[in-house]
This record gives structure tokens, C-alpha cells and sequence, in this order.
């Protein structure tokens, strides 16, 4: 099943063949964006699989522990009526998926300088979701007091925390698989917490780093979606040409390539 733009789907109903002995008793569900690379939706109380129907009336609904965004939807049938064939009418429920979505080539890169006017808060935080199919690049680098800062790396598709030359904390595995992650970082005074999907950390980082001050994303080559600081969205800005946010966009920028359905930064 394809979708013309990017879905949440939240739910999905299932009956037989109408006026059959067709229908299926179990059946996977995968994702994607591309129609190549594909995920398996997973309900957080099994090991994957959907049980499916038992007639070929009656409607089974799963609703989706998590919603799946995806332009494309595809159910694998493993098992049916031992008497009849397989068989289906497929329902999906959800509503269209908007985001601001840009690509970097790995020369491409966004600033952003806080402004003098904002006040100090003891808690801030950043997000995004990215996709690459790069084991290397740097996300993040988030620059403190007294030339201190903060970097967030893949290194050989994990993705590593560090300040000033010393390791972090390490999280996620095969993060290059051109599958969206979503990460956040969160600071609570002397705090960090790193998410990255649905995994977190915590570490203490130094007092110099109590606010920072430039956000850049450099040596890059993917997609980020959604890259918040505190709930600002730097993508959209930077479409907007906002002096607070600075994109520099390299001569053979390749980001139509690597996210299909977005166009890179002005």
C-alpha cells in the first residue's frame, strides 16, 4: 500500500475475502519511505506478529502501540484458513504526517547563536530525528563557556556523546541503516540525558556547559527531521532565512537523493 505523502498510521483493521473461506490468521506489517528499505512494525507485547482473522466477516483492529510514519505500508501473510485461501480487506487508520525536513551532503551545515536577549533556564533541550546511510558524521556541536562543548557523533553507526576530548556516553547500534532515529538531549542543570529511540542515559557534564551557545550540524550526510531547541524549530527557520540560524549549504548538495521527498535548505 502506498501513500502520496508521509502517514501516521495509528491503527489497522483486517476481514477475509467477502463471501469466502478466505482470510488470513496471522500476518507481519513493514514500513518505509522509499519502498526499498523496509522495518518491522513491532507491538511492544509480542514478538511481531498480528493474529488475524477467524471469519471472513468480522473486522479485527489493532491499534499501534506506536504510530508508524511511512509513505508505504506492506503485510506479509504468514498464516491462513487451512480450508481457503489468503485473503484480505485492509483498513488503515491515521492522518497525514507534516514535518521540516532537510538534507546535508556532508559539507552542508546549520548555525544557530542564541540571542543575547534569551534568559537562562536550568533546563534545556534539543531533538531531531535523522536518517543516513553513513556510519560517520557529526550531528551536533554545541559550544559552552570557556571554549567547553558538546558533541554528538555516529562512529561506526553508533551515536557518542563527548566534551572536550572525553567520551560520554555511547548509545544505539546500526543507526546507518537509512531508517529514521530519533534523539534527544536534555539538560537538568548538571544533568544530561541522551535518548536515542527508546533508550536513555544520564551523565553529569561541566559546569561550563550550563548553557550553550552554538548549535551547528557539520560533516553530515543525510536527513534530519525536526531539529528542535527548546521546541524552536532550526529547520523551519532557517526555510525562513531567520538571521538567528545560518545555513550553509554546499555547490552539490545531494540532499533530493538522500530524502527523496524533501528539497534542500536555501
Amino acid at each position: 500500500m502506498k501513500e502520496s505523502e508521509r502517514t501516521q498510521i495509528t491503527a489497522v483493521a483486517t476481514q477475509g475475502r467477502y463471501g469466502s473461506s478466505d482470510w488470513l490468521t496471522s500476518y507481519l506489517l513493514m514500513f518505509s519511505d522509499t519502498g526499498h528499505n523496509w522495518r518491522q512494525h513491532r507491538q511492544e507485547d509480542s514478538l511481531g506478529a498480528f493474529p488475524g482473522n477467524s471469519n471472513a466477516d468480522s473486522v479485527v483492529q489493532y491499534k499501534l502501540d506506536q504510530p508508524v510514519i511511512a509513505r508505504y505500508l506492506r503485510l506479509i501473510p504468514l498464516d491462513w484458513n487451512p480450508t481457503g485461501r489468503i485473503g484480505l480487506r485492509l483498513e488503515i487508520y491515521g492522518c497525514r504526517y507534516t514535518s521540516e525536513v532537510a538534507g546535508f551532503d556532508g559539507k552542508s551545515s546549520l548555525v544557530y547563536r542564541l540571542s543575547a536577549r534569551m534568559s537562562w533556564t536550568a533546563r534545556e533541550s534539543i531533538s531531531l530525528k535523522f536518517k543516513t546511510l553513513r556510519n560517520s558524521g557529526t550531528l551536533l556541536h554545541a559550544k559552552g563557556q570557556r571554549d567547553q562543548s558538546l558533541n554528538l557523533a555516529l562512529e561506526r553507526g553508533k551515536l557518542l556523546s563527548g566534551s572536550g576530548g572525553k567520551l560520554l556516553v555511547s548509545l544505539g547500534s546500526l543507526l546507518d541503516d537509512q531508517h529514521w532515529h530519533h534523539v534527544k538531549l536534555e539538560r537538568l542543570g548538571s544533568h544530561l540525558n541522551l535518548t536515542v529511540d527508546k533508550n536513555t542515559q544520564q551523565v553529569l557534564v561541566p559546569a561550563e556547559l550550563s548553557r550553550w551557545h552554538i548549535h551547528t550540524v557539520r560533516n553530515f550526510h543525510g536527513c534530519l527531521e525536526n531539529l528542535l531547541y527548546n521546541e524552536l524549530n532550526l529547520i523551519k527557520l532557517a526555510k525562513q532565512r531567520s538571521p538567528q540560524v545560518t545555513a550553509l549549504v554546499s555547490q552539490f548538495n545531494i540532499s533530493l537523493i538522500l530524502c527523496l521527498h524533501v528539497a534542500a535548505l536555501p
